[in-house]
């Protein structure tokens, strides 16, 4: 195992020096994860223009794949000229798109070190409002990945409908790849992600462009016109529904906002420039996929997407049909990466101000926040087994936290240019009010027409993560304060300690023999003590210990229920109540094999009594190795 992986990391231009502790796990690491950066590198790992759209634009061009779909299904479901409908709503949704756009191009003017909805709310509408927006966009990015993930396979499988009754464990394996892939590094990861994102905008662009040339040269019939003179009458709430469903085209639009310190310099103009790209891609996809899909008739069935449906009556099934899908596929599946570039900065930035675990605010070895990215990919999984990566039952509880962020994201826009008074301020205060009152408005629709359908899930878990977040800062403050008053108040000389020394030993061998020394050398007053389960064996070794070592003295301990951890925990609570010393240091004796796999044929008795005394008061708890030579 060692030379093979030895092998690879040389291959891979891995240099580091081989030592037997090396363990198997650091040295997988750094095959899969790469090898480490100094920071000093942190400025070249930022990506160009081009790059940052593949990275932080493919969730929401993905959107483009499900959306019209999204808006076909509640139509259809009510009567077949419903549909009729879908191209008002798709020209509703692209309008506050824009005004979305807009929105948040002032963000970027006003923070251009990122941080998104969460630091815009905090510093303008206060801490709750920026936690509100902190747990929204948590929420958003966790589905997103469920959701970008489970609609990819679910592309795959129709085409290839074999791959249907596994979609959950390809879902689950495809988050693990990402996951990966982003721990090596967001330039890396870049340069990945680039090819897929650009094979998807020319592959969607070539099935808009072919469907409207066949429908203009006349080769092909339209269903229903492009344009009616009237429109069938439906349910007030049926629009909505179908409007707060397409809604879901808008979500990732933010991510550019939040990340744009990976930006190469000037990264407000270069963030600002590709947000511009990625709203007219998206903007022009999503009116074309939702036009060309009116004119075909296209009306989503059980199994097949609208996209899938759209594709093989543009081309049939042919190779540009498979060509669309793959691209399709790959784009839902890879959109879950503008999740790993702003789920573990924003973490970090909750981390950092007291709100998060502070190992969230760490760098990893590759200059990513690789907690943050681990932690994602496990939620992302957990969602995906609880609801068995069905898109169809994730969507609806997608664009709560997003339209949450935005309008909170906005509102505090508007008190930033109110309070600042800069130049040119009324024109940026009059569009973040305009996307404040719109977003506004589609989250009370989403969540009124979503609630029953799994809204409320988000709707309760935002303020239960809020609740969450004020707990941690408490713990960090309470901490803070008492590690304060007891360094304050405690300014007597520091002197040597007295103290009793205590062996656990099962026998005695190299490992008892050096723990022995060390105990000799710190305390004028060690003991061992043994668990007896086994007279004959208890007999053998005190002859040997007064024999090998007279100077300590050793305490046979009973265990009728055969327990041998429970006695020693007993044994060090009794001499720390009898002995007036200040400290009693518990050593435990540990050999530790040269194989690692060797370690899973011994008790790791060791282990379970440090883990049992560690938290006790007044006692210290440490542990004496001895290395075992190759047995082999």
């Amino acid at each position: 195992m060692a030379v093979i992986l030895r092998k690879l990391e040389a291959r891979m231009g891995i240099n580091r020096p081989v030592s037997p502790s090396a363990s198997i796990l650091s040295r997988c690491k750094s095959i899969l994860v790469g090898r480490p950066l100094s920071s000093e590198e942190m400025q070249h790992e930022r990506i160009p223009k081009w790059k940052a759209l593949a990275v932080l634009s493919s969730d929401a061009l993905s959107s483009v794949a499900y959306a019209t779909e999204e808006v076909l299904i509640p139509l259809s479901l009510f009567a077949a000229g419903a549909v009729a409908w879908s191209l008002p709503i798709a020209l509703a949704i692209a309008f506050l798109l824009v005004v979305v756009t807009i929105s948040y191009q002032q963000t970027i003017d006003a923070y251009p070190n990122g941080g998104g909805a969460y630091t815009v709310a905090k510093e303008n509408l206060g801490v709750n409002a920026g936690l509100v927006a902190g747990a929204s966009l948590l929420i958003d990015y966790v589905l997103t990945v469920a959701v970008s993930v489970a609609a990819g396979v679910e592309n795959m499988a129709s085409a290839l409908p074999f791959l249907a009754e596994h979609r959950l464990v390809i879902g689950v394996v495809v988050v693990a790849v990402i996951m990966v892939l982003n721990l090596r590094g967001i330039r890396e990861s870049a340069s990945i992600f680039a090819f897929p994102t650009y094979f998807f905008v020319f592959s969607f662009l070539l099935l808009i462009v072919v469907g409207a040339w066949r429908f203009l040269s006349g080769q092909v019939t339209p269903v229903a016109p492009l344009l009616h003179e009237t429109f069938p009458s439906i349910p007030v709430f049926l629009l909505l529904r179908a409007f707060s469903s397409g809604c879901s085209a808008l979500t990732g639009i933010e991510a550019i906002s939040n990340g744009v310190p990976v930006f190469r310099d000037p990264s407000p103009r270069n963030a600002k420039i590709t947000m511009l790209w990625m709203s007219g891609i998206l903007g022009v996809f999503f009116l074309g996929i939702t036009a060309l899909a009116h004119l075909y008739g296209i009306v989503p069935k059980e199994g097949e997407t609208a996209v899938s449906l759209l594709a093989e009556a543009v081309f049939g099934r042919n190779g540009f049909y498979y060509l669309v899908q793959a691209s399709t596929a790959l784009i839902l599946v890879l959109a879950a990466n503008t999740s790993y570039a702003d789920f573990p900065r924003l973490s970090s930035l909750l981390s950092r101000d007291g709100f998060l675990p502070r190992q969230l605010s760490s760098l990893g070895d590759r200059l990513v926040f690789s907690n943050g990215i681990i932690g994602l990919s496990v939620a992302a999984i957990a969602l995906l087994v609880t609801f068995k990566g069905d898109t169809h039952l994730l969507i609806p509880l997608y664009a709560v936290g997003v339209f949450l962020s935005f309008t909170l994201s906005q509102s505090g826009m508007v008190v930033h240019h109110w309070r600042t008074k800069h130049k040119g301020w009324r024109k940026s205060l009059f569009f973040n009010l305009l996307g404040a009152l719109t977003t506004l408005v589609v989250l009370t629709v989403i969540a009124g027409t979503k609630f029953l359908s799994g809204a409320w899930m988000v709707v309760v878990l935002i303020p239960v993560l809020v609740v969450i977040f004020r707990r941690i800062k408490g713990h960090y403050i309470l901490t803070a304060r008492q590690l304060n008053a007891a360094a304050s108040r405690d300014h007597r000389p520091i002197a040597a300690v007295k103290h009793t020394a205590i062996i656990p030993v099962s026998g005695i061998h190299p490992g008892v023999l050096e723990a022995a020394r060390y105990a000799l050398s710190i305390s004028n007053d060690a003991r061992a003590c043994y668990v007896e389960l086994n007279a004959e064996q208890s007999r053998r070794l005190q002859e040997l210990w007064q024999k090998t070592l007279p100077d300590i003295k050793l305490v046979v301990l009973q265990s009728p229920f055969r327990s041998v951890i429970q006695p020693v925990i007993d044994y060090v609570d009794a001499v720390e109540r009898e002995t007036d010393d200040d400290v009693v240091t518990v050593i435990i004796p540990e050999f530790v094999t040269e194989r690692w796999y060797h370690k899973f044929l011994h008790n790791q008795t060791a282990i379970l009594l440090y883990a049992a005394l560690r938290a006790k008061r007044e006692i210290v708890v440490t542990s004496v190795r001895y290395h075992l030579g190759d047995i082999d």
